[in-house]
């Protein structure tokens, strides 16, 4: 292939100038667009996996498909901010309207149970133009120093760096060799990516997803030494230590599942739970001393807060307004993770995860503490500092296997 070819969905060989060419679904959704005729069923989902097909870049042994939801934040949250530095009014409706654009979008993929890099691309990039605003708009006008810079920019590569580790394996069980077997002789069975230590077993077992859980799993006999039960899941088709579970969007079974987290695109689970609380509190501290150092630049003797809502004269020029709408933008989104931050917190401090939180609720099996942040299940609740003891050893070493634990 040369850079500008590649193999199209059906396995035929296009080219990046034939882009427009030889779509008949197009084709007659225009035709009955201007007949003012409906579109078939289907036809729009046909068309939309046209377009994603064909979204691709040049590249050395032939065009690279470009995942269509990376680019939405690369492109319409410049535009967006600078349309807001232009008015307060215009600044007010679009950083209300945000908020609520994205958890619609959240709410829409998770009810298809679709993965998307959106929110991870709208994550980092937001990170990444927020630091260019920083250092082209406020640190030019001298009131911050050199060494502030550094401070800003070293949380900023601690955070990246948690962020990383935060997207490494969360501690997927592995798929039991029945289960490969199921698929090399072509049995009906959905394939499960990633490999990592755990328990299985082998047979089959029929079940439905409800609440991202397996349901129509079989209780074991067998018990952990607490007298926790293990679970067989039939999506996976293996056995389940405690506090594992199965994630609908990743397909796979965690190990002391927590979530999936959407900003991550990947579980959070025994492995990387540590390093995703320590990427949210190393956002936390460098955003709040980043709207800080702001505030500080272009409202002039007024502390951060009061500045927050009333800063005069920043709407005076279009690097002041650009940087306070920036601000304004940052408070939101910290205010957001803020509160992930805490209802985590508080989780570990009651070592409960977000999925057992979950289940309780739906079982009315677990107490509502603190107005309802968290749900305590009394099950592995030990007491503040052995819960915490008990997370920061999370990891810190691979899970043995035993006789017992295979049936």
């Amino acid at each position: 292939l040369c850079c500008c070819e590649y193999v199209d969905r059906r396995g035929q060989r296009n080219h990046l100038a034939a882009c427009c060419c030889d779509c008949e679904d197009l084709d007659e959704g225009c035709e009955r667009w201007l007949t003012c005729r409906s579109l078939p069923p289907g036809a729009l989902g046909r068309i939309a996996d046209t377009v994603v097909d064909r979204v691709r870049v040049p590249w050395f042994a032939g065009a690279v498909k470009i995942n269509v939801s990376l680019v939405p934040p690369l492109l319409l949250l410049p535009v967006f901010l600078h349309v807001a530095a232009l008015h307060f009014l215009l600044g007010l409706v679009i950083l209300t309207s945000l908020p609520v654009v994205v958890l619609w979008y959240y709410y829409l993929t998770h009810r298809r149970k679709e993965r998307t890099l959106f929110f991870l691309s709208l994550g980092l990039f937001s990170l990444g133009y927020m630091y260019y605003v920083f250092l082209q708009e406020v640190v030019p006008r001298g009131h911050v120093g050199y060494s502030q810079v550094v401070v800003l920019t070293c949380g900023l590569i601690l955070m990246l760096a948690a962020l990383s580790r935060a997207k490494t394996d969360p501690g997927y069980l592995p798929v039991p060799a029945s289960r490969e077997k199921s698929l090399h002789q072509g049995l009906p069975s959905k394939s499960v990516r990633g490999s990592s230590n755990g328990l299985h077993a082998s047979g089959a077992a029929s079940g439905r997803a409800v609440n991202g859980e397996a349901q129509g799993y079989s209780r074991m006999s067998a018990e952990e030494p607490e007298g926790v039960k293990k679970d067989w899941c039939a999506r996976c088709q293996l056995v389940r230590p405690a506090r594992a579970g199965h994630c609908r969007l990743c397909g796979r079974c965690v190990r002391r599942l927590d979530h999936h987290c959407v900003w991550i695109n990947s579980c959070v689970g025994e492995w990387n739970h540590q390093a995703f609380i320590l990427a949210l509190s190393s956002f936390m501290l460098t955003s709040v001393y980043g709207i800080t150092l702001t505030l500080h630049t272009i409202c002039r003797g007024q502390t951060p807060f009061v500045a927050l809502f009333y800063c005069p004269g920043a709407y005076s020029d279009y690097s002041s307004a650009l940087s306070f709408t920036c601000v304004w933008y940052c408070a939101i989104v910290t205010a957001g993770m803020g509160y992930i931050l805490l209802i985590q917190l508080l989780n570990i401090s009651y070592n409960v995860t977000e999925r057992e939180a979950r289940l309780a609720l739906r079982d009315n099996t677990g107490r509502r503490l603190l107005g309802g942040l968290v749900i305590d299940t009394g099950q592995y609740n030990r007491g503040f500092l052995c819960n915490w003891g008990h997370f920061l050893s999370l990891g810190s070493s691979s899970p043995q296997r035993s006789a017992e634990d295979i049936v």
